[in-house]
């Protein structure tokens, strides 16, 4: 992972947009953050949910790059597969 600072910025991003994935029945983790892109797994009822594009880049990434310095975007990790 890259810098702590950052990386802490991000999960405080996370910890706010939380509550609305958990409304819906679904989660966020953060794996990695590496080269300004955040890397998450998506679980729950997001895991499989249709709107699960949409949900990470209109939502989660324009968020994330617009509260956190250096983030350029966000990655969902499947489960099972290496990023």
């Amino acid at each position: 992972m890259e810098n702590t600072s950052t990386i802490e910025e991000v999960e405080k991003v996370i910890n706010k947009l939380r509550p609305y994935l958990n409304r819906d029945g679904g989660d966020i983790e953060l794996i990695d953050f590496k080269d300004g892109i955040v890397y998450v797994k998506m679980l729950g009822a997001c895991a499989g949910c249709s709107m699960l594009d949409e949900t990470l880049k209109d939502g989660v990434e324009q968020i994330l790059m617009e509260e956190v310095p250096g983030v350029l975007g966000v990655q969902n990790i499947l489960e099972g597969t290496e990023y």
